[in-house]
């Protein structure tokens, strides 16, 4: 199973569910539709509406983000995994480089995959280096200390995925080499295995995903999917990512 998973970021009214109604219609036709899944975060205004549109549907709705504690609380404007869960998501992004540079620590993304599973939200878990940390070939050390700090072997691996979004690559247009992307995606998957004792969860790359670059990364059988930026908002460059990849 492959995963195109599209991050609105703060994107979209309720009128842009036109684009999903594209994609949707795009996948039900499409004659590789069971190879792949897709799944769209949009902001936490839009996914009660989306995911009712959708509950019948082969296109999924998550979060782009939850809180680090469970059900309820006195935290003013959190949203936690059970009210996520509730309104109709099925997944929920965790650790994005956006949230960790707003100061969201090990121990919070740790209760917040934490909680995430225990409302049976499928857990897309983000890691990745910056521009410095790759300058002085630290990747590696990062990308585990990023694994290793929050996942932990009792989380239930099956409904965990792991987005490898280098930082310095996201919206730059920037991508690593072939070469790069394949040793740090089995390298990732090496971690992983030694984390849960089994088979690694699905790991997906993200950073400046587009019709063109996928073709390379097609390339790269250890890839799982995609997490994608900007192309998603646009129904044509997002399906034309699928075409791509499996053209």
């Amino acid at each position: 199973m492959r995963y195109f998973i599209g991050n609105w970021k703060m994107f979209g009214v309720p009128k842009s569910v036109n684009i999903l109604n594209k994609i949707n219609s795009f996948h039900t036709k499409d004659k590789n539709r069971k190879k792949y899944r897709v799944i769209i975060t949009p902001p936490y205004t839009l996914i009660q509406t989306y995911a009712k549109s959708f509950k019948n549907k082969k296109i999924y709705i998550g979060s782009q983000n939850c809180y680090q504690k469970e059900q309820f609380s006195s935290n003013t404007a959190a949203i936690s995994p059970y009210m996520i869960k509730s309104v109709g998501a099925k997944y929920t992004l965790v650790g994005h480089s956006d949230n960790r540079g707003e100061g969201d620590t090990d121990t919070m993304l740790k209760n917040k995959v934490h909680f995430a599973l225990k409302n049976n939200l499928k857990v897309v878990f983000c890691i990745g280096e910056n521009k410095s940390d790759k300058k002085n070939k630290k990747t590696f050390s990062v990308l585990k200390k990023q694994l290793t700090k929050v996942l932990d072997k009792k989380f239930d691996k099956n409904n965990l995925i792991i987005a490898y979004e280098p930082i310095w690559s996201i919206g730059t247009g920037k991508i690593p080499t072939k070469d790069e992307l394949e040793k740090t995606i089995i390298y990732i998957k090496k971690i992983l295995k030694k984390i849960f004792k089994k088979k690694s969860p699905a790991v997906l790359y993200g950073g400046s995903v587009d019709g063109d670059n996928v073709k390379l990364f097609k390339e790269i059988n250890e890839i799982d999917g995609f997490l994608v930026g900007g192309a998603s908002k646009s129904s044509k460059k997002f399906i034309d990512i699928i075409k791509n990849y499996y053209r």
